[in-house]
């Protein structure tokens, strides 16, 4: 089995671009735009293949800018980074941009400033970075949900988009807590998929619920070391296996023990192999009631914390 490739992040791609931009227009000293297409790896990254553009002028007026209004980075007096159409604007504080700014996370940023440290610049321009079609890509991610709003984030921290990785899934649940908490919410909504998604909404407001897969036990590690109270909303097949002590509840981690069931319900099970057949046989809402119980017990168990659950 071969390696999986690795892809640089989008912060990478902006910065290659703008190196380029920039020295192009210094040259020349007119309007210069380039673009750098973030490059095919084995990741599940949706901007896979994006276009990344810069543009670079002595007159703002010659950048296309995300609509929204907002601050530019002031990079030494010298030059006046925008966010182009396709790229965020931060609404929300809680993210590593600052609120009011174009998403362009701390390390690209930094980079691009000390590319303009290492040019003699002698009056004010403006640049913008954009990514193509960043708007239509942007509603495949949780970016409005987390207040970037008109486009995809410039990511990046250590240059490389690792390939198909939890660690992505968990930042992005990080920055989702981190949102709740500074937006005021004492307490994050858990959910595990549509289903309990769907529940979720009709109680709670789309800002405080944030979806956690199969990620149990680092959803609720992440929430709790944020000090944010936790409801969970899931389906009872879940909540069996949190129950039974699964930290991860994908396939992959293991099945469920039927004959610990049969001890909790205190009966025979037949060789039943599914909750679904279990929940026709028994009390469903005892059934449920049980399972809610013994999911608070276990975190408990985890975190010496006291948590909501809601199957569905």
């Amino acid at each position: 089995m071969s390696d999986l490739r690795k892809g640089y992040t989008t912060g990478v791609h902006a910065t290659f671009a703008f190196k380029s931009a920039l020295e192009a227009f210094l040259n020349s000293k007119k309007l210069f735009i380039t673009t750098s297409k973030k490059m095919e790896n084995d990741d599940l990254d949706v901007t896979k293949g994006c276009e990344i553009v810069v543009t670079i002028s002595d007159k703002k007026d010659d950048l296309e800018l995300n609509p929204l209004v907002h601050e530019a980075y002031n990079i030494e007096d010298k030059l006046f980074l925008y966010a182009g159409r396709g790229v965020g604007v931060v609404t929300k504080d809680g993210l590593k941009p600052p609120k009011g700014y174009p998403a362009i996370n701390p390390t690209p940023l930094n980079a691009m400033k000390e590319i303009v440290k290492s040019y003699e610049i002698t009056k004010p321009i403006f640049a913008s970075i954009s990514v193509i079609n960043g708007e239509q890509i942007a509603k495949q991610t949780a970016n409005e949900k987390v207040g970037v709003i008109g486009g995809i984030s410039i990511l990046g921290s250590s240059g490389f988009v690792k390939p198909i990785s939890s660690d992505a899934y968990l930042k992005s649940v990080e920055v989702e807590l981190e949102v709740i908490k500074k937006s005021g919410f004492e307490k994050v909504v858990f959910t595990l998929g549509n289903s309990s998604l769907q529940k979720a909404l009709q109680n709670y407001p789309k800002e405080q619920i944030v979806e956690i897969g199969n990620f149990i036990y680092d959803g609720f590690e992440l929430a709790f070391g944020k000090g944010l109270e936790v409801k969970i909303y899931l389906g009872v097949g879940k909540a069996v296996k949190i129950a039974q002590g699964f930290k991860n509840t994908h396939n992959r981690f293991g099945s469920i023990d039927f004959k610990m069931i049969e001890e909790w319900v205190g009966m025979d099970l037949g060789g039943i192999v599914t909750v679904k057949r279990v929940c026709e046989i028994v009390d469903k809402d005892k059934f449920y009631k049980l399972i809610e119980d013994k999911v608070k017990q276990r975190v408990m168990k985890w975190f010496k914390k006291d948590i909501e659950v809601k199957i569905c």
